[in-house]
């Protein structure tokens, strides 16, 4: 796709996918500390059916992939009138951080995702992640005008136990 140059790293991004399973899953456990085997055997099997769904991108240095991104574009969820893609998944080998990877990952999941039609990108981070709530801001995502709403099932199942 790209080939971009930052200071002594030269890097391009691509399309990824299942034949870069492995990678993708070493990278991400880098990321977030444990594995997520079943969740990108999933993301690239759909992506296999339904490629206009789904962002997938990579950043190589040489032949070796650095990062990637993972995105799926929804279209009228919530009563949305414009397709968004959603990134479900990102991550970057520690060693090769703050070498611009990130943001040409970025740039290129944008470009991808607006070619599918995509008129904005949304993520979720939590609070306490501040590297990635600092790499999104560096990407100017701001704070969205919704909330994002969770209840344990615990609490669900309790609640239904003491109606009986």
């Amino acid at each position: 796709m790209a080939l971009t140059s930052h200071g002594t790293s030269s890097h391009s991004t691509r399309t990824i996918d299942a034949a870069d399973l492995e990678p993708v899953i070493a990278i991400d456990h880098m990321s977030i500390g444990h594995g997520r085997r079943h969740f990108f055997e999933k993301r690239f099997a759909a992506a296999e059916t339904r490629p206009a769904d789904f962002v997938h991108i990579g950043v190589t240095v040489g032949n070796r992939l650095c990062g990637f991104a993972v995105a799926r574009i929804l279209r009228g969820e919530f009563g949305q009138k414009d397709a968004v893609a959603v990134v479900d998944a990102l991550g970057v080998e520690p060693d090769s951080r703050e070498h611009g990877l990130g943001q040409s990952l970025m740039e290129g999941l944008i470009e991808m995702s607006r070619q599918k039609g995509a008129r904005s990108v949304q993520s979720q981070v939590s609070w306490k992640n501040y590297e990635l709530l600092r790499f999104f801001n560096t990407s100017h995502f701001e704070l969205a005008p919704r909330l994002a709403l969770e209840r344990p099932m615990t609490a669900l199942s309790e609640e239904w136990g003491e109606e009986s």
